[in-house]
């Protein structure tokens, strides 16, 4: 599929070993139990020299030991390698989780031969069942981490998700080629507040600690955080991205010439990968793709789009092709976002279905068909300024409540 993004970009494959500088691989160690072949559920992800390190972890108030454990090491600024594992979150497992997370950075950083201290450990699944970590150190042990191994490591992150996630691009700025890879996966319990998924990014560019945070967060706020599938936010959230500056030159900050592009380069690697998570909800048939303009402000604009997009009733809206605009005007106006009915207009796909305050005379039938297919536009102009936003979600079917009536059973 085209991606989005400036023209200037290199789409590539490879993922988040296409940065110059890193490796990665996956083995399968029994922890995951489900989904198809070639099944791996631990995996490691590796750059050949430390790195500049920027994360945000779950506000979840029940979070997973990994997120305990990382935040300490990221707010240090230093790291070098990632360990995940799926099948299993290290979630509310006392202080064994705890034990357990330092112990799969231990094991992982003496495989890779990264010093321990810049390991980060990631873990997702079920919660409240300890790590069975015999099967996890084994599965260590078995990974041979490759610069073309990225494929492997997007499939050992994976859950219920269908299939793996992976972008990566290439740009030149400021007289420099610099390379950013992401890998993501998320299907289930994604209703973002930081980021309700894992979303691992990489690349080859130094970075100051400071600007690279803040420029995560704020790639973060236009992509991950506008996703929803359920309204339920994961205990084990984690984005992260590492600079490790294999491309040379000065570190990126924000006087350098090649922030801008970079900027603009993470966030279309981001909404890529953010677009993938919603198109794979679990049980999705289709990708919703909310647009707000004319709102009061910035914030009222994300407000709208992302309730829009979380509404159950939006949702079975279009899982069941029924042209009801009343349910995207009563998402909007319960967001919390400055609303004049009077003022505010709404497209579904291609068509105007309600134009400042009144209906318009579009057939229903009409606007229904075009719904008929794998992603359907809902804007919304509330024509109350220039804030802008634009989230994205999926359909609710009947596989949805399938696939977690029977997630541990």
């Amino acid at each position: 599929m085209a991606e989005r993004g400036p023209e200037w970009l290199e789409w590539l494959d490879g993922g988040v070993t296409a940065p110059e500088g890193w490796r990665a691989g996956a083995s399968y160690a029994g922890v995951r139990t489900y989904g198809e072949e070639p099944r791996y559920d631990v995996g490691l992800l590796a750059s050949d020299r430390p790195c500049t390190v920027a994360g945000i972890f779950s506000q979840n108030a029940v979070v997973g030991a990994p997120i305990k454990f990382n935040r300490p090491r990221v707010a240090a600024g230093r790291a070098q390698a990632i360990v995940a594992n799926s099948g299993n979150a290290n979630t509310v497992t006392g202080e064994r989780g705890d034990l357990d997370s330092a112990r799969m950075a231990s094991v992982a950083g003496v495989h890779l031969g990264v010093p321990e201290e810049l390991v980060l450990v990631a873990s997702t699944g079920v919660i409240g069942r300890p790590l069975p970590m015999d099967r996890i150190e084994g599965g260590i042990a078995a990974i041979e981490a490759r610069p073309d191994g990225g494929p492997q490591f997007a499939r050992a992150i994976m859950t219920t998700d269908t299939r793996a996630k992976s972008r990566a691009v290439r740009f030149e700025a400021g007289g420099r080629t610099y390379t950013i890879g992401g890998v993501a996966k998320g299907s289930g319990m994604v209703h973002p507040d930081m980021a309700t998924v894992f979303c691992f990014l990489t690349t080859d560019a130094p970075a100051e600690v400071g600007w690279l945070q803040s420029t995560l967060k704020a790639a973060g706020d236009v992509s991950i955080n506008m996703i929803d599938v359920d309204m339920d936010s994961s205990t084990s959230d984690t984005m992260l991205l590492l600079a490790n500056g294999a491309a040379g030159g000065a570190p990126l900050d924000e006087r350098h010439p090649a922030a801008p592009r970079f900027r603009e380069a993470l966030e279309a690697v981001a909404i890529a990968l953010a677009r993938e998570l919603a198109r794979d909800g679990e049980g999705a048939r289709t990708l919703i793709e909310v647009q707000v303009e004319g709102a009061a402000s910035l914030e009222d604009a994300r407000r709208a789009a992302r309730t829009v997009t979380a509404s159950p009733l939006v949702k079975t809206m279009v899982a069941g092709r029924d042209a009801n605009l009343g349910r995207v005007l009563m998402a909007v106006g319960r967001s919390g976002a400055r609303v004049d009915v009077d003022r505010t207009s709404v497209w579904i796909g291609a068509y105007c279905a309600f134009e400042r305050g009144v209906p318009t005379e579009t057939p229903y039938e009409t606007i229904s068909q075009a719904m008929d297919t794998e992603e359907v536009v809902l804007r919304v102009d509330l024509g109350l300024g220039d804030g802008r936003a634009t989230a994205w979600g999926c359909d609710l079917t009947e596989d949805y409540v399938r696939i977690n009536a029977d997630y541990t059973t």
